[in-house]
């Protein structure tokens, strides 16, 4: 489903991304942990091309996002053909990014109406199968800010999941919430796993990654150290950074 290969970002003399290489398989959830300035959010701004690669390449299902030239230069497919493979992608991210302006089901409606050129009927009916799955149907008329963030980032869930990706991210979905609200994130997040969608979440939740995640990816300084079946990589023979990054 996604394969990204040597990828590198700078940010002027800061280097951000170094050589990473990852794969994801349809129906796989992998959890990407690691201390903040690692590199995770940058890794999930550029395969949903929120950022660009200076080198590298990307490829999102059978199609080429991003290819190498013969001096190593990152090169993009065509506007066209980049905005269809982007299409691929959902993204969830940290503070939600909701219109404030918007009620919630029009926050769920407007990219499928403008974006996938839906019907306004097909639009809603659809914006409000997704509320029901995450439990805020009768939310529906309401604004954000009469929300709690709980409610805001299952609201922003549903958004992304309304764009029918092949592949859902989430950066640290719940790092903004208190832990009751976080743990009404994580549920929706749970039952997603259950259907083998194919999922990418920065998380700082070690518990709940070693319950849903197929696999743990280790980020530290730009680059993937370890990566791993969660009983292993969390398990009691876990490696000495990871024990420092845990906390132990």
């Amino acid at each position: 489903m996604l394969k990204v290969d040597q990828a590198y970002k700078s940010f002027g003399e800061l280097g951000v991304l170094r050589g990473v290489s990852m794969r994801v398989g349809q129906g796989e959830v992998d959890a990407i942990i690691g201390k903040s300035g690692s590199g995770k959010s940058t890794l999930l701004r550029c395969v949903n091309h929120l950022d660009t690669i200076d080198s590298g390449s990307i490829l999102i299902g059978d199609e080429e996002m991003v290819t190498m030239d013969a001096h190593g230069k990152a090169v993009y497919a065509p506007p066209k053909t980049l905005r269809r493979i982007c299409l691929k992608m959902g993204m969830v991210f940290q503070n939600f990014h909701l219109f404030p302006h918007f009620s919630v089901l029009r926050n769920i409606t407007e990219a499928q109406i403008h974006v996938l050129k839906r019907s306004k009927k097909l639009a809603k009916e659809n914006a409000y199968q997704l509320l029901e799955k995450v439990g805020l149907l009768e939310k529906a008329d309401e604004y954000p800010c009469n929300l709690s963030g709980g409610q805001q980032q299952r609201v922003a869930i549903a958004r992304a999941l309304s764009l029918n990706p092949e592949i859902l991210c989430f950066d640290e979905p719940t790092s903004a919430l208190d832990p009751q609200l976080t743990q009404e994130v994580l549920a929706v997040i749970r039952t997603l796993a259950s259907e083998k969608r194919t999922m990418i979440v920065v998380t700082h939740e070690m518990g709940f990654a070693r319950e849903v995640a197929d696999r743990i990816i280790f980020m530290e300084d730009g680059a993937i150290l370890e990566e791993g079946n969660p009983d292993v990589l969390l398990g009691p023979d876990r490696s000495e950074r990871i024990r420092a990054f845990i906390g132990e």
